[in-house]
């Protein structure tokens, strides 16, 4: 599995690293903008993210923009299979989880980080072929 923590808290990409680097590689960044580049590069060399660990409120460009500009990228190389999305984030309103679903993504997490529930909901989203332990 190869994911994506895209995070302005370095604390929450240290425990979302750490809990995905057992599964695979993982990169990190700390903006949007980051995000897509890092994805658009992925996608270029055949090789894109199984999961990505999107924060929401983040300075410059928020994660339902880069959210959305990454399945536009998807989308635009004709990708086949689309990356999980966890949205990853302090908000609870109900308004912005369904603007987070509304943009593709496939679990929202409020923070702070669960590492067990985390684990659960990326159990959820893995194909059968694996099992997360």
């Amino acid at each position: 599995m190869k994911a994506i923590v895209v995070d302005d808290d370095v604390t929450s990409r240290l425990v979302l690293d750490d809990a995905l680097s057992r599964f695979g590689k993982v990169d990190s960044c700390g903006d949007g903008i980051e995000a897509i580049r890092m994805c658009r590069e992925a996608l270029g060399h055949g090789a894109p993210y199984d999961v990505i660990c999107m924060d929401l409120h983040m300075p410059g460009m928020s994660g339902l923009q880069a959210l959305q500009s990454i399945r536009e990228e998807e989308e635009g190389c004709g990708a086949l299979v689309r990356a999980k999305v966890i949205v990853i984030t302090s908000s609870e309103d109900s308004r912005t989880i369904d603007e987070a679903f509304a943009h593709l993504c496939d679990a929202y997490i409020v923070k702070p980080i669960d590492t067990q529930a985390f684990l659960d909901v990326l159990e959820c989203l893995r194909p059968v072929e694996g099992r997360v332990d």
